[in-house]
């Protein structure tokens, strides 16, 4: 039996979101919960459209900051944070998203896909680690005043919001020693350690958003230069945190799905037996669908084999995808991305 249905992450190349609406739904028909307008433009390197929303002496000096006085570290109010624009671009989107839905191009059962990086990720790639404590609270306003506009002015039942959460699993590798290098040292601690300390952000900012609507979770291990920042043992750590994320009670029986990585290397049971451990029914409702990132271009031979082993390893049903968005991929990649994604998987019922 084939996997049922395709996640197109968050980042897909294209001139405009119309464009990248119309040609996922082309390509994957009967395929998509939901469909992501591509982030274009400025949004296409993930976070680093956000740096400029930050003062010069916030940003890591690597970055183009500049370095902090001898005299002690600044202090900031809201006006030096300035606002994130995700909201503006989510309801550009959505405008272009109703028409070619008005179109019959989206199908009518297809959603809105909203992607938002946490604002931990955010500050973790761009900021001073010494400053992050400081700057939080603001930039966790900037993103309620964001999501507050959003959910103002797109209906409940005709979005997802994505959490991308990728400096989540640095920290959690961090913690458990397997990263050395301090970027990746949370910033903050947290009397029920670094977990919790990383859940209760998410609960935080997802306490703005109506319980109507239904979330996601995109767990990451990064993309940078097509890299992860480290390889994943197994998919323990994953289970970990989708785990602790669903067991929230204002996160879990809401949570539409949870996408989780695949190296192009990792064939073998050892990797995806951690699996069996997600807690999928801990809410009581309908559970999450699961969408594995087994899907690597050029590679279908590869991509089979990754979900033969998977079906024959894990106890759920799941759906496939990339292991992050494609906003960075060569044209011809995505093409043959697409058209195996296409193959491997059936139609959702």
């Amino acid at each position: 039996m084939k996997p049922t249905g395709v996640l197109m992450v968050g980042s897909v190349p294209g001139a405009s979101p119309e464009e990248v609406f119309t040609r996922l739904t082309t390509a994957l028909p009967g395929r998509l919960q939901a469909v992501p307008d591509g982030e274009t433009g400025e949004r296409w390197n993930y976070i680093g459209w956000q740096i400029q929303r930050f003062p010069l002496v916030a940003r890591r000096n690597e970055l183009g900051g500049i370095p902090l006085s001898e005299s002690g570290p600044p202090t900031f109010t809201l006006a030096d944070i300035e606002p994130t624009a995700y909201d503006e671009v989510a309801l550009s989107s959505y405008a272009d998203f109703k028409r070619l839905r008005q179109q019959n191009i989206i199908p009518s059962n297809v959603r809105f896909q909203i992607a938002l990086p946490s604002p931990y990720s955010v500050m973790t790639g761009h900021l001073k680690t010494e400053l992050n404590s400081a700057i939080e609270p603001l930039y966790e306003q900037r993103f309620a005043d964001t999501i507050d506009r959003i959910v103002a002015d797109i209906p409940h039942d005709d979005m997802v919001i994505q959490w991308d959460l990728c400096f989540e699993m640095t920290a959690l590798e961090f913690d458990r020693g397997r990263l050395t290098d301090t970027w990746h040292q949370p910033y903050f601690s947290s009397p029920g350690g670094v977990l919790q300390g990383l859940v209760d952000r998410v609960v935080r900012l997802c306490e703005r958003i109506p319980q109507d609507i239904k979330l996601a979770f995109h767990l990451c291990y990064g993309d940078l230069r097509h890299k992860h920042f480290i390889e994943p043992q197994d998919t323990s750590l994953l289970v970990e945190l989708a785990n602790a994320l669903l067991a929230r009670e204002n996160l879990g029986p809401r949570t539409e799905w949870i996408h989780l990585p695949v190296p192009k290397g990792r064939t073998d049971s050892d990797y995806f037996s951690p699996l069996t451990g997600l807690k999928l029914d801990i809410s009581g409702l309908k559970p999450p669908h699961i969408y594995l990132g087994v899907v690597h271009a050029n590679d279908e031979a590869g991509t089979k084999k990754r979900i033969e082993t998977a079906q024959a390893t894990v106890p759920f049903h799941f759906g496939v995808a990339t292991e992050c968005g494609l906003g960075r991929t060569p044209p011809e990649e995505v093409d043959s991305i697409l058209r195996i994604c296409k193959e491997v998987t059936a139609e959702n019922p």
